[in-house]
């Protein structure tokens, strides 16, 4: 999805016009408030930078899931009750709880996981409905991007694993492409489907099982919370694989390499992004 230049912003200051109130902004978000702080931050510091003060001229009433997407509906009804001007949130699951709260409160998306294959949005150029905001996954076909830069990493033919949330139908999605991008390549993967943090040593001994010698991480919320990205990369250690994140957060902790968009550039570029109806 597009953001029109300073769209937040001129959203946030037409809530002013009417009675001079001090807009306010609803931020939901499926991981922690440690996990988030320095997205958050980044946030904060774009808006500074066009005049908007947390305290001051804004209010951002912040709530936090820690992970458990069971929460989410609850945090959306209670920030809605607070009449926030909008909310901002992270992925897809929190959009859609919002979405059940309110189809008129604007909502701006960081990190949108393939919104048009979901439904989310009409289209990346024109969403429609009260979303917009940013993609961190624009399209599946990043993840074949993903194995081949992997491929290049590992000696040739070997077996590669793919770690992916079995729950997700995103990851569904994404699933697909990489097996696609694996045909073209000659590779062979091994898949190590997951259902919550529990299931990570599983995963990996299916991949030992399968002779991988590295790994594809698809991209979900369930493995980059709660210090779960750190937890993944100690049992690659442990087993001997090689990494391949699509978020540079992977990388940063402990994984071999990354390859994907910015996630503090899109908290920063998120204020920038502008709701209008359709």
């Amino acid at each position: 999805m597009k953001c029109r230049t300073l769209g937040l912003l001129v959203t946030l200051a037409a809530a002013v016009q009417p009675t001079g109130k001090v807009p306010k902004i609803g931020l939901l978000s499926l991981g922690s408030a440690t996990a988030t702080a320095r997205n958050f931050e980044a946030f904060k510091q774009a808006l500074h930078e066009f005049g908007y003060i947390e305290g001051q001229n804004l209010a951002i009433e912040q709530r936090y899931a820690d992970g458990r997407p069971e929460r989410l509906p609850a945090l959306a009804a209670e920030l809605a009750t607070l009449n926030v001007d909008m909310f901002v949130v992270n992925v897809n699951r929190v959009a859609e709880a919002v979405q059940q709260t309110t189809t008129q409160t604007p909502i701006v998306m960081i990190n949108a996981e393939e919104p048009v294959g979901v439904g989310l949005v009409k289209s990346l150029a024109r969403p429609g409905g009260n979303i917009t905001g940013l993609t961190i996954v624009a399209g599946a076909e990043i993840y074949g991007k993903n194995l081949e830069m992997l491929t290049e990493a590992l000696p040739q033919g070997a077996r590669i694993g793919v770690l992916f949330n079995a729950t997700s139908s995103v990851n569904a999605l994404w699933l697909h492409a990489t097996g696609e991008a694996a045909r073209g390549l000659g590779v062979t993967l091994v898949l190590a489907g997951v259902r919550s943090a529990e299931d990570f040593e599983h995963a990996f001994a299916v991949m030992a099982h399968g002779h991988a010698t590295g790994f594809a991480v698809l991209g979900e919320p369930l493995f980059f919370s709660a210090g779960n990205s750190e937890r993944i990369n100690e049992l690659a250690v442990r087993n001997g694989l090689a990494s391949m994140w699509p978020i540079r957060q992977g990388a940063e902790r402990g994984g071999l390499r990354s390859y994907g968009t910015n996630t503090a550039d899109l908290w920063r570029r998120a204020a920038t992004c502008r709701w209008s109806s359709p």
